[in-house]
């Protein structure tokens, strides 16, 4: 036995597998097989069928039986090759008896149905009806659906790859493996859409052949071989009902594994299990279902030991799972490691031990949202979270601190909250059994659900039901799990704030790191005594404002030791720090591409608002404020419509304007980059693709 399967493996290996089965059954269709071999055939096809429904059943996910539409193919091709082979074989030697068809036939015909045809009629013309009218049909139906919807939703899953992406939820190498989950997931179902056909041609094949195989079964034992007609008829039915059924079994078998995949979920997860924890884990279920099983059970005339017998073992079930021991709160997993009992407080006298320092980051969440963090609970948001750390990190180019996260029994059951060193700076709410389904501006159709906002960036949005949530992505919405919300929302806020993230600390590290690469360069820097290690904090913190990376280390501090000489003021420092970082500032707005559009100002307000700083000693602009709402208006719209072309929005203006325009326009306007002419590079071509305020300063 162990060759043999050894021999299959290396047949398959060779990829001679499939051409040696289509020589098989080629061959099945020309040449007379003999009983012995026919029965052995028939065998292997119910085994072959029942081994696909295994696979079917115990399969977490359909796409990982990517084949299973190529499976279905070749055994619809061996059943029919051994109907028209067992059909030879009857027709050619059924006048000699019933065993001379094969013993499987023979049995199927004798021990299942008993001798009678006119059972064999009945029972074949059940299964027919089974296979043919609600398994194959409902199957077909289904597998057509979600061909259409997977196919549909294809748009929404990439989005939302690449917002995951962009995110920091995801490594690149994640967002590929993704992409590729959802393209393999496209070609089955749409492999499984044409195998269902093959399956319900096979039930209309299995018909007509029985009629052929009856009809000339009489033909032929009447005019041939001798027989009355009451010996041709029951001898041939009987050989054909049992051929049928043999037939119909595997293809029965078969019908149902393409319902059990086409019906699965893409949730990794066994069917056993997933059916049971969604149809048990509510044990009010069980109570309600047990009473009703044991008032029918005290009905007079009613089996009373069988529904009061199944009516106890319901309720039963449901104490066990009522009687689970609830999950610990967050509080309790932080604090109270298991083994260990409170101490009992101290008579002591205060110290600055119980003075608790603020946390950097905090996020805390309502009692709802802590299976989302715990761990023990396969909580997601921890790993997410520090997913985002770990790729903004290397975004911005130091180290971003932990997050504190602990529940707030003050907050919703639903709800978060964001603190930024105690301060609360964003607030949202979530559920954590639905989805959100995000409208980016264009959508078809509609769905199901709650409306509502996008906590991050305040876009329309729909709170699903996780049922419809392909059909949300068909629709065109990007659809998110609450955990994915959370951490987006978090990932946005470290952007924003990456300037407050920073201190003496992070700045140490960093000059330490250097030092070890270029030890001369950080020590002429500090040497020389003339900039202290605040100023060099402010203008990082200048330049994390503007969302400018300080990754390159090295010309942010020759840029420092050579103007620390001449000016210790930190805008001073930060503009020329910003024309030594040009090239990676523009890279980062528009990568390699040569050319970069511009938004500009109009000379005239431009040298109205250059006056106007220089009046008032640098530090506001006085202009009248009608032109600044029309200004701030005009670049908005500008922008968005640069944003609409996906293009960056960037706005050019003089160097000595350019800081009081960006901290002005920092707050307007979403995602704007203002750049002064100093800091374009020479080696990308610049066009300009809007003017504002031609007609704003008059």
């Amino acid at each position: 036995m162990t060759t043999l399967v050894q021999r299959l493996s290396d047949i398959g290996r060779l990829g001679l597998g499939t051409p040696l089965l289509l020589i098989a059954l080629l061959g099945m269709l020309v040449l007379p097989l003999p009983p012995f071999l026919l029965d052995l055939l028939f065998t292997f096809n119910i085994a072959l069928s029942l081994i696909v429904v295994m696979v079917a059943i115990y399969t977490p996910r359909p796409i990982d039986f990517a084949s299973f539409p190529t499976v279905i193919l070749l055994a619809t091709l061996l059943r029919l090759a051994l109907n028209v082979a067992s059909t030879r074989v009857i027709l050619l030697n059924g006048g000699k008896g019933t065993e001379a068809a094969g013993k499987v036939i023979e049995a199927f015909g004798q021990f299942v149905l008993g001798g009678n045809f006119a059972i064999g009629v009945v029972v074949f013309c059940i299964l027919v009806i089974i296979n043919f009218v609600v398994v194959t049909k409902g199957a077909g139906r289904v597998s057509e659906v979600s061909a259409r919807f997977t196919l549909d939703a294809m748009p929404g899953k990439q989005m939302a790859i690449d917002a995951d992406l962009n995110a920091g939820l995801i490594s690149q190498e994640e967002a590929r493996k993704r992409r590729e989950e959802v393209a393999q997931e496209a070609d089955f179902y749409g492999s499984m859409d044409g195998a269902s056909k093959f399956v319900r041609g096979d039930a209309i094949a299995g018909i007509l052949i029985l009629f052929i195989n009856v009809i000339g079964g009489i033909v032929i034992g009447t005019t041939q071989a001798g027989l009355s007609f009451a010996d041709a008829a029951n001898t041939f039915i009987l050989l054909s009902i049992g051929d049928g059924l043999v037939a119909q079994i595997p293809s029965l078998l078969l019908s149902s594994a393409t319902a059990i995949i086409v019906t699965r979920t893409s949730k990794p997860q066994d069917m056993g299990q997933q059916v049971f924890s969604q149809m048990f884990a509510n044990p009010r279920v069980l109570y309600i279902s047990g009473g009703i099983i044991g008032v029918l059970g005290l009905i007079p005339g009613m089996p009373n030991l069988v529904f009061l017998g199944i009516s106890s073992s319901l309720i039963g079930a449901a104490y066990l799972i009522g009687a689970k021991p609830a999950a610990p709160s967050l509080e309790m997993v932080e604090r109270l490691p298991p083994g260990l009992e409170l101490p009992a407080p101290e008579d002591r006298d205060l110290s600055w031990e119980d003075v608790p320092p603020v946390d950097l980051v905090s996020l805390e969440v309502g009692y709802r949202l802590i299976p989302l963090v715990d761990r023990t609970q396969n909580g997601q948001l921890m790993a997410r979270i520090k997913g985002i750390r770990r790729k903004l990190s290397q975004e911005f180019g130091f180290l971003i601190q932990p997050v504190h996260i602990r529940d707030n029994l003050e907050l919703g059951p639903n709800q978060y909250r964001i603190a930024i060193l105690g301060v609360t700076v964003a607030e949202g709410e979530v559920f954590p059994d639905r989805d959100l389904a995000i409208n980016p501006g264009q959508v078809f159709g509609t769905v199901e659900g709650t409306p509502t906002k996008d906590p991050t960036f305040g876009l329309d949005a729909l709170w699903i039901d996780p049922a419809n949530r392909d059909m949300a992505q068909a629709a065109g919405y990007t659809v998110v799990d609450a955990a994915t919300v959370i951490a987006t929302h978090l990932s946005q806020i470290f952007r924003e704030n990456a300037h407050r993230l920073i201190g003496h600390e992070e700045v140490q590290h960093l000059l330490d790191q250097l030092g070890r690469r270029s030890p001369k360069l950080v020590e002429n820097l500090l040497s020389s005594k003339t900039i202290s290690l605040g100023v060099v904090l402010k203008v990082l913190q200048n330049l994390l404002a503007e969302q400018v990376s300080i990754r390159d280390m090295r010309t942010i501090v020759e840029t420092l030791a050579e103007r620390s000489v001449k000016s210790q003021d930190p805008a001073t420092l930060t503009a020329a720090v910003r024309v030594a970082l040009a090239r990676s500032i523009v890279q980062d707005l528009v990568g390699p591409d040569d050319e970069l559009p511009l938004i500009a100002l109009d000379p005239s307000l431009e040298q109205l608002l250059h006056k106007s700083l220089q009046g008032s000693q640098g530090e506001t602009i006085g202009i009248e404020p009608g032109l600044a709402e029309r200004l701030q208006r005009s670049v908005a719209e500008a922008a968005h419509k640069q944003e609409a072309e996906g293009a960056p929005a960037v706005l050019v203006v003089a160097p000595e304007i350019r800081a009081w325009i960006a901290g002005w326009l920092r707050g307007a306007v979403r995602n704007l980059t203002v750049l002064a002419f100093t800091e374009i590079p020479d080696n990308r071509r610049i066009r300009v693709v809007a003017t504002v305020g031609k007609s704003d300063n008059t």
